[in-house]
């Protein structure tokens, strides 16, 4: 039979393991709860400028001037990049998340929230747009295809492989220079914008497409840009995953596990 003080001492051992549990469980949320804060902060600041630039230039007569946009997109995902990249690793984007995910890199259980971070700072930035600047419909700031929807969408696919080929490169392979990852990935944002931003807008990104469409109630085209950049992203990092140097085998390259590593911590 046990005397009292064993079984004391399994009351504190209880006491102390679920004290443990409790604190684990707690770090877990506060963790999730700040990429989400990042996700949301720097999606929200990417479209208040990117979009932003959009609108002023349409409502002020082009002042902006379209290299000008080009430059704005690039330089904003540039420094958000830098600013909260350590946090939540920088996605703010849809179409990114899901690729992390797709290779399992990324933890399938943060996809969802990840995506409505996303979504939100979308949102946000999109009607503090439109109340700032009392936007008209004429002058929407969101993407619409100039031409086809499938010559938008075959074009949302090229650019959006250009934008996760170039953030595998740079940023999952251990052989890039890591703290320059923000500067190319945002002149990516800005080549592709200067390429395809007179044909589809240059999207690349969900997000991007959803929040305008929503807050202006401009849906026009709108599948492009939920279909386009998630099938070009997967495909980027499909294709740079298949030149990396590697000793592996090709069978073994074509293991999804094999392919992205993700900077995003889990």
């Amino acid at each position: 039979m046990s005397s009292s003080n064993d079984i004391e001492e399994g009351r504190i051992e209880a006491s102390t393991q679920s004290r443990n549990d409790s604190g684990s469980s707690s770090s877990r949320v506060v963790f999730l709860t700040q990429k989400f804060i990042a996700e949301v902060i720097g999606t929200y600041f990417i479209i208040f400028a990117g979009c932003g630039s959009v609108a002023v230039n349409k409502i002020y007569g082009g002042t902006v001037t379209f290299p000008g946009i080009c430059i704005t997109w690039g330089l904003i995902v540039m420094v958000m990049i830098y600013a909260v990249g350590h946090i939540s690793g920088a996605h703010f984007n849809p179409a990114v998340t899901l690729t992390f995910a797709v290779f399992r890199h990324f933890p399938w259980s943060q996809v969802p929230l990840y995506m409505f971070a996303q979504v939100l700072g979308s949102l946000l930035a999109s009607g503090t747009l439109s109340l700032m600047l009392e936007v008209k419909p004429q002058y929407f700031f969101g993407t619409v295809p100039a031409g086809s929807n499938i010559q938008s969408l075959v074009i949302e696919i090229i650019i959006s492989f250009l934008l996760m080929f170039v953030i595998s490169g740079v940023a999952t392979d251990n052989r890039a220079i890591g703290e320059l990852a923000g500067i190319a990935v945002g002149m990516t944002i800005m080549l592709n914008v200067l390429v395809a931003g007179p044909v589809s807008g240059a999207s690349m990104n969900p997000a991007r497409s959803l929040g305008p469409a929503i807050i202006m109630h401009n849906y026009k085209g709108i599948w492009v840009y939920l279909v386009g950049p998630p099938i070009g992203t997967i495909l980027g990092a499909l294709a740079y995953n298949l030149i990396r140097f590697t000793e592996k085998p090709l069978k073994d390259l074509t293991k999804p596990a094999s392919f992205l590593k993700t900077v995003s911590r889990k």
